[in-house]
């Protein structure tokens, strides 16, 4: 025989008192002063929480090269990740490398990239950097930050993105997102991006820089949300400090949920064989 309904009540508050109650204690004990190595210790767990949950997780940009990657990210700013990728087939189509792109006519540029917003200055960033790299980097994307920073319309989060994920190169990525989530979680109390960057670096080891900005932004797209957490459906609860900011009750949280974990469509048009979710459709397709 199934349960009867009355026990299977008492065991669904059973299980929303268990989350709801851990997530409160992580906030009692984190109201305590919190020493270094405890520190330490709880965001390497944090991290390896994330590693389970999102074990897919990857750059969500399209790109086949390492000027692609860095193109797209430069298209990034103040837009999302899915608009970028329904942008870039035709702009890769008609400028595959900087000396294309070098040579381009601004206002044909501008028509290809205005979907991502704020054309004018991005098409001037691109021709720039694309310039920059046919000029004094024999067309190539150069594999150190200190050159990288150097291009027109290209920092730091950028360099470490390219870095990250076309040369293997450990970096963090503090985009609005990963500045969110770490000072939730108490790794940092900085505003400035590279001292957030500094204060995160030194708590993990550098093999795991790259990935860990790839949990922790996947976890900011898809649960911890700027304005409305889903507290209640988050799989790190009992290690995070601001449990309660957003939705506690797990069933209200699981409606918060985005992309793959809230069974609708990632950001990438063409993802990893290994994600889980379904592919982005193309622009005009949605």
């Amino acid at each position: 025989m199934g349960e009867r309904p009355a026990a299977k009540k008492a065991k669904a508050a059973n299980r929303k008192e268990s989350s709801v109650g851990a997530g409160a204690a992580a906030g009692v004990a984190a109201a305590k002063p919190e020493s270094r190595t405890a520190l330490v210790r709880r965001a390497r767990r944090i991290n390896r929480e994330l590693a389970e949950v999102y074990h897919y997780a990857h750059p969500e940009l399209d790109f086949e090269n390492p000027f692609q990657l860095l193109v797209a990210t430069v298209l990034s700013a103040q837009t999302t990740d899915l608009r970028v990728n329904q942008t870039t087939p035709a702009l890769f189509d008609a400028y595959p490398t900087p000396e294309d792109m070098a040579a381009a006519d601004p206002e044909t540029l501008e028509q290809l990239i205005r979907p991502t917003g704020f054309f004018r200055a991005k098409t001037r960033s691109l021709i720039g950097l694309s310039a920059a790299l046919r000029d004094r980097f024999d067309g190539e994307v150069p594999g150190r930050i200190e050159d990288l920073v150097t291009l027109p319309g290209v920092g730091r989060k950028t360099a470490n993105v390219v870095l990250g994920n076309a040369f293997g190169v450990p970096g963090i990525t503090v985009d609005t997102h990963f500045s969110r989530l770490v000072r939730r979680w108490k790794w940092t109390q900085a505003e400035d991006a590279e001292k957030i960057e500094a204060d995160v670096c030194a708590l993990f080891p550098k093999s795991e820089w790259t990935m860990l900005s790839h949990r922790v932004i996947f976890h900011g797209r898809r649960v911890c949300h700027s304005r409305r957490p889903a507290c209640g459906a988050c799989p790190i609860a009992p290690l995070c400090p601001s449990f309660g900011e957003g939705e506690t009750d797990p069933e209200k949280a699981k409606k918060l949920l985005k992309y793959e974990m809230g069974g609708r469509p990632g950001q990438r048009l063409k993802p990893p064989p290994d994600y889980p979710g379904l592919p982005a459709s193309p622009l005009g397709a949605e």
